[in-house]
């Protein structure tokens, strides 16, 4: 095993026992209420996911990665089922929670989440096939439009727009890494900003990211309370299981807002470290796409490596007010046991990559890291 993939271990290992413990922080009082009546409720169930997602991360990394090539079309085809039976099942199967269809078996399986792998593994498969006809408009990107833009547009409709926009970006950097014209995506992306801008919610976001106080207040109150929380948490924070805002302030404190949690009772500090913690996770998942033995472990270990800190980054970003508010939660730490299993299994395919030392042979033409000047 490469030193990469044995430090990936021990940032991750680090970031779930933080998560575990700043989820209870964040979710007790809440978790005390009715129907729960637990002030446990939510951590027991993040340890369920979590020692899933161990189980999950020990056969992936074990696994030889190389095999996600042949069940590509297997994993997009089962992802995209699933999401449509989240759109058109009962409640008893596909409940409805906070206005969102996104779950299934009962809230225990969200499909938009193994959509993340679905479009790394399939966009890096299909690169890979088509070569140099990636540059063509038509035979090269059409193809991975149609097949994400369905996934998108469910999950648009669950609804769920952060993950749509998500999908699109995972697919946009694996192309383009790939050998995809940027022109094209400059061309495209015009074309699609329209489009995501027509629910409503997006827009009122929007403008109050632009002009605070310009959209209405139940827009604005999650971020507000959110600012108040991290800067009461000052340089060290307030302590542990000190924080206030969870108490029914800021809404959703254990999943969409939880690095507010952190920004209260760990300070700056913790808001830093958490930072830095996901920037070294991204450090050694691009030194291990660098070398990893095929074109195509090394488009995976890109896509997985980009997705899970991307999402970090933008969670983070959005709770100290440095970007519009969205749905993403924090890998690692957010409640959510789909998202902790599936980033624990990419976590899994990252070390399996980095514990193969030998590098691709070839010229530099043939690595699709290594674009032309």
């Amino acid at each position: 095993m490469g030193p990469e993939a044995r430090l990936l271990i021990l940032i991750s290992a680090v970031l779930t026992a933080f998560g575990l413990a700043v989820l209870y922080s964040s979710s007790a009082f809440v978790a005390e209420s009715q129907p729960y009546g637990d002030s446990t409720y939510f951590l027991a169930r993040q340890v369920t996911g979590a020692v899933i997602g161990i189980v999950a991360f020990a056969i992936a990394a074990k696994l030889d990665a190389e095999r996600f090539r042949g069940w590509a079309w297997g994993i997009m085809g089962f992802t995209i089922l699933s999401m449509m039976l989240v759109l058109v099942l009962p409640d008893t199967i596909a409940p409805t929670l906070h206005g969102s269809r996104r779950f299934l078996l009962g809230g225990s399986f969200q499909p938009s989440e193994l959509a993340k792998l679905a479009v790394v593994v399939w966009v890096s498969m299909l690169v890979v096939k088509k070569g140099e006809a990636l540059r063509r408009l038509t035979k090269g990107l059409v193809p991975f439009l149609l097949v994400v833009g369905v996934l998108s547009a469910l999950a648009a409709l669950e609804p769920d727009l952060s993950v749509a926009m998500l999908y699109v970006l995972m697919m946009a950097l694996i192309l383009w890494v790939g050998g995809a014209r940027l022109s094209h995506f400059i061309a495209l992306g015009a074309l699609a900003l329209p489009l995501a801008l027509t629910r409503p919610y997006a827009i009122a976001r929007l403008t109050e990211f632009l002009h605070r106080g310009g959209a209405a207040s139940e827009v604005s109150y999650q971020l507000q309370q959110s600012l108040i929380a991290v800067g009461s948490g000052g340089l060290t924070g307030r302590g542990y299981g000190e924080g206030m805002q969870q108490m029914f302030f800021v809404p959703f404190p254990y999943s969409d807002f939880i690095a507010s949690t952190i920004g209260e009772e760990w300070g700056y500090l913790g808001v830093a470290g958490t930072t830095i913690a996901f920037g070294l996770y991204g450090l050694l998942g691009f030194r291990i796409a660098r070398k990893a033995r095929s074109p195509f472990l090394q488009l995976v270990a890109v896509g997985l490596t980009f997705t899970t800190v991307v999402t970090a980054f933008l969670h983070i970003g959005v709770v100290i007010g440095l970007l519009p508010t969205t749905g993403l939660t924090l890998p690692f730490v957010s409640y959510g046991r789909s998202n902790l299993i599936l980033t624990m299994l990419f976590t899994g395919i990252l070390v399996n990559i980095g514990s193969v030392r030998e590098r691709v042979i070839g010229s530099q033409a043939t690595d699709p890291l290594a674009r032309p000047a």
